[in-house]
């Protein structure tokens, strides 16, 4: 059991991890070892609480499917064990950036001060700008 978030907590039996082949450079290893990691989470048949799916469910993220698949893939390291628990890791973050929730913004109103210090600062300007003239014109 992984803990996301105060009594919110993940069941290993609920993931699907899979060793796939890594990519890029290797040696003459490389094409016998299945070193990379494809964990797989089914959102919609886990034990999470609905509003907790939901709220998952609709965080745009490209590695959440449409069918409330989340799909992470680690390759980082060349040892199995290592990847696994980035993976999990990763899949925790994710979860956890999922369910922050946003304050809502209260609207508020300039200052009186503020205001007269930003008109204070255009008249500045502007008379800046309208001394920029030809000078012999008179």
């Amino acid at each position: 059991m992984w803990h996301i978030q105060d009594d919110l907590y993940l069941d290993e039996s609920e993931l699907e991890i899979g060793m796939i082949r890594a990519q890029g450079a290797g040696g003459q290893h490389v094409n016998k070892v299945s070193s990379a990691v494809h964990l797989r989470f089914d959102l919609r048949a886990s034990r999470l609480p609905a509003d907790v799916q939901a709220a998952i469910l609709a965080f745009a993220d490209r590695r959440i499917s449409k069918e409330g698949v989340i799909i992470i893939k680690a390759q980082t390291f060349r040892s199995l064990e290592k990847n696994r628990a980035e993976a999990i890791e990763r899949l925790l973050a994710l979860l956890r950036q999922c369910l922050v929730k946003e304050t809502p913004r209260r609207a508020t109103k300039p200052t009186r001060a503020s205001q007269r210090r930003r008109v204070q600062g255009k008249l500045q300007r502007g008379d800046i700008k309208r001394l920029r003239g030809r000078v012999g014109d008179e």
